[in-house]
């Protein structure tokens, strides 16, 4: 095993050492007269298949760089004032940056020919959903800190549970962030850590099958993110302001230097809510929260043969812990908040037109605290944790006739500490009786540990012809709570049949996930005879599952595309969490096994007159099996779960979600969006000996009208919504944009999740708004 290692790192090494970067492309492009001299011109690159549709300037020498690109075909369009229209067709297939002439002929001598939808509509290579500049614009901005939670959730597989936790084709905490090649593996839902800020990137790539060798520990799902690279000449900016329902308020400001081939960001934001988190009860009680971050970039294009770039981040965030009824009634106040500092640095060198190597480091240090006031009922919490880590990375990769090789080695040095206590200050409320006696009145756990982690990959992407394969060999070495070494293989096979304008897919991947940081310390001490149960503790360990996907796309007409995908994974110790009352804190938990399986399927139309848009449907089963291992559980409660044996529905087990938009656009600088949304209701299973007259008491009549207690399910959600945007002003110095959001135009009350041991209770938004203006100078 350790000579296998050894030749990962070498073949990733022996050239340079580089750092890992996820998979995408760079165009390189010149533009000249019949002469050979360069010429300034307009363009645009539009990708049907990945989605990207961008429109670019060439410098005064005819040179634009264009990086970030998703592996695919493209449509390049060249229009300049005295020269005939340009078209052509190129195809990204590596990351090696690709060498592209265009000349452009005097008008009477030249031909155009016309851009065909089709040419770009389908492609082998597309596995992943690419949300591009565009779609980033023109998001619907519902709640503060939760634009990129959002956008991930319109695509299929994906379920927004309460307080923005993401969760893709059943998993919990398994979602993987890739900002700018660096993976992140915390929760990054509001209620946890500090929210990406969307206004810094270009692009979102979203994955949930067919995953390279390179991705790893965290396999639900990945949201790469990608911020722009392009450098402009000159001083440069943007800025937005948002406000809404809620006294929704925030604004962020981007600040740009470009000379040569460097370029200085320097970006800050802020934001304040009166409705942060998802409350418990309608009278959205003590629910207010704020945040603010600077960053800064530097980017500097050393040669053509190389390219540096640093990022720093600082952010924090301050809220409440919303009250349910009778927390309110009794004057409880529970605080939260969480900082994070980080530092990352990138360095891309190119060897030859076949050999590329990528160095990769990055720094961070977060931490989150909740305290309570002395009239918090029925336990009074308190918490201070954070956790520190490192990362660096290599990676080579080379592209030889249909072949695209990559090697690369990981490395994390974490270390993670945690203090944790509560007081119980009640054990009966009236006559209900919520705690058992034998369980102590104060509880206190404190520790701290050192991780290390290292993984190393190796993968091959092949094309010839029509047909595209891919494979790939990942060996991941965990240590933090417990020691785990796994070898993940990742098979992928696509076949295009153009004549039927369809292209078939499937793939299978090994998956090795580690468990959630947030206090994972604490689920995985055995605290049972500490907290007046009874039974044996079961030690918190990674999951290994397995994932299969048979996938098809079909062009239907030049502007439509069918996508439909049949998956099952297949899980030993499935990851979710337990959450401790409505305070917030959750710990990690493993079930025995489990099995996702599902459909999912997506009409889009793409630029049809007037008229772009999508409809999709997923259906999904999702069953654990008991018992237990980790988690934090009080009383006898945690005998049943620690010893407990059968199956049921997993917490995320929503078996049908529609997603729809439509967009209208009678004018370029003019349109409007109407989108509709269906969720079927998940399943719970109440805490305790909870009576319906207390649950009552806790949420409200209102709330238990809108939970099946029979099924044992929330009863389903649906919400119509509008958007509309306008440029209000555009010239080549200055552009203004005014966009507005209506949401759940009915008034719906749409319940997420109810009382329950893996889960709090918490309410969608009723109808709200928000406005929105964006400039660019």
């Amino acid at each position: 095993m350790r000579n296998c290692l050894f030749t990962l790192i070498a073949f990733s090494i022996g050239a340079s050492v580089g750092f890992a970067q996820r998979i995408s492309g760079e165009l390189r492009l010149r533009v000249t007269d019949p002469t050979g001299g360069g010429i300034r011109v307009i363009g645009t690159v539009v990708g049907q298949a990945t989605g990207v549709d961008h429109t670019f300037e060439t410098d005064e020498n005819g040179r634009f760089t264009l990086r970030g690109l998703p592996l695919g075909k493209y449509g390049l369009t060249i229009r300049s004032e005295g020269f005939s229209k340009k078209v052509e067709f190129f195809e990204v297939n590596s990351q090696l940056p690709l060498e592209h002439l265009v000349m452009l002929e005097i008008l009477p001598l030249a031909t155009t020919i016309d851009v065909r939808a089709e040419d770009t509509l389908l492609d082998p290579e597309r596995t992943a959903a690419y949300l591009p500049h565009n779609a980033l614009e023109d998001r619907a901005s519902a709640a503060p800190n939760r634009a990129v939670i959002n956008l991930v959730n319109t695509q299929p597989g994906w379920l927004l549970e309460a307080n923005g936790t993401l969760h893709p084709r059943g998993s919990e905490y398994d979602v993987q962030y890739v900002i700018d090649g660096v993976p992140l593996y915390d929760n990054r839902s509001p209620a946890f850590a500090q929210s990406t800020n969307i206004e810094e990137f270009q692009s979102l790539n979203v994955r949930t099958a067919a995953y390279p060798a390179e991705f790893g520990l965290k396999l639900g799902g990945v949201i790469e993110t990608a911020s722009d690279q392009d450098v402009h000449a000159g001083f440069h900016g943007m800025a937005s302001f948002q406000g809404g329902s809620f006294d929704n308020r925030a604004g962020f400001l981007s600040l740009r230097y470009g000379h040569a081939r460097t370029s200085v960001t320097v970006n800050g934001d802020a934001m304040a809510t009166d409705r942060y988190l998802d409350p418990p009860v309608e009278q959205n009680y003590t629910n207010r929260g704020a945040s603010g971050g600077v960053s800064a970039v530097l980017d500097r294009e050393w040669s053509a043969a190389d390219h540096t770039r640093a990022y720093v981040n600082r952010r924090n965030t301050t809220f409440t812990v919303p009250n349910e009824l009778l927390q309110e009634l009794a004057g409880q106040r529970q605080d939260r908040d969480g900082a994070e500092t980080f530092g990352q640095i990138s360095h891309t060198h190119v060897f030859s037109s076949h050999i590329l190597a990528q160095f990769r480091a990055m720094a961070r240090d977060t931490n989150a605290r909740l305290w309570s006031n002395n009239l918090s009922i029925p336990i009074r919490p308190a918490q201070d944790r954070g956790f520190r880590e490192s990362y660096f990375a290599g990676s080579v990769a080379a592209h030889y006739g249909g072949h695209e090789l990559k090697s690369g080695v990981e490395g994390w040095f974490s270390s993670v500490r945690e203090d944790l206590g509560f007081h119980i200050v009640t054990y009966r409320l009236g006559t209900l009786r919520i705690f058992d006696r034998d369980l102590p009145q104060d509880f206190h756990f404190s520790g701290r540990s050192a991780g290390r982690t290292q993984s190393g990959f190796i993968q091959d992407a092949w094309h010839t012809g029509d047909l595209h394969l891919t494979a790939g060999l990942r060996f991941d070495h965990y240590r933090l709570v417990e020691k785990e070494r796994a070898w993940s293989p990742r098979l992928g096979v696509a076949y295009q049949v153009p004549h039927a304008g369809l292209v078939l897919r499937a793939s299978y991947d090994r998956a090795f996930q580690v468990p959630a940081i947030e206090n994972i310390l604490a689920a995985s001490t055995d605290q049972v005879q500490n907290l007046g149960g009874q039974g044996a503790f079961l030690p918190l360990v990674p999951s290994r599952a397995n994932f299969v996907e048979v996938a098809l796309s079909k062009s239907v007409s030049p502007r439509i595309r069918v996508d439909g995908s049949w998956y099952r994974r297949s899980f030993q110790h499935f990851a979710d969490d337990s959450v401790l009352l409505n305070t917030g804190v959750s710990f990690p938990i493993t079930f025995s096994s489990a099995v996702v399986h599902g459909f999912e399927s997506k009409i889009e139309i793409r630029s049809l007159g007037l008229l772009s848009g999508y409809v999709s449907y997923s259906n999904m089963v999702g069953v654990g099996r008991l018992p237990v291992a980790g988690g934090l559980f009080l009383g006898d409660n945690a005998r049943e779960l620690l010893e407990g044996m059968g199956s049921f529905p997993i917490s995320q087990d929503q078996r049908n979600t529609l997603r729809s938009q439509l967009r209208f656009q009678p004018r370029p600088r003019l349109w409007a969006a109407f989108g509709a949304s269906y969720n079927s209701g998940l399943p719970f299973e109440i805490e305790g000996p909870s009576t319906v007259d207390f649950l009552a008491q806790q949420y409200g009549s209102r709330i238990l009208n809108r939970v099946n207690f029979s099924r044992g399910r929330v009863r389903p959600s649906s919400s119509l919504d509008v958007s509309g945007g306008a440029e209000l002003l555009h010239s080549e110095k200055l552009k203004i944009h005014l966009q507005t959001d209506v949401f759940n135009i009915a008034n719906r009350l749409n319940v997420i999740n109810f009382a329950g041991v893996f889960s709090g209770t918490a309410l969608d938004a009723p109808r709200s708004f928000t406005l929105r203006l964006r400039s660019e100078f």
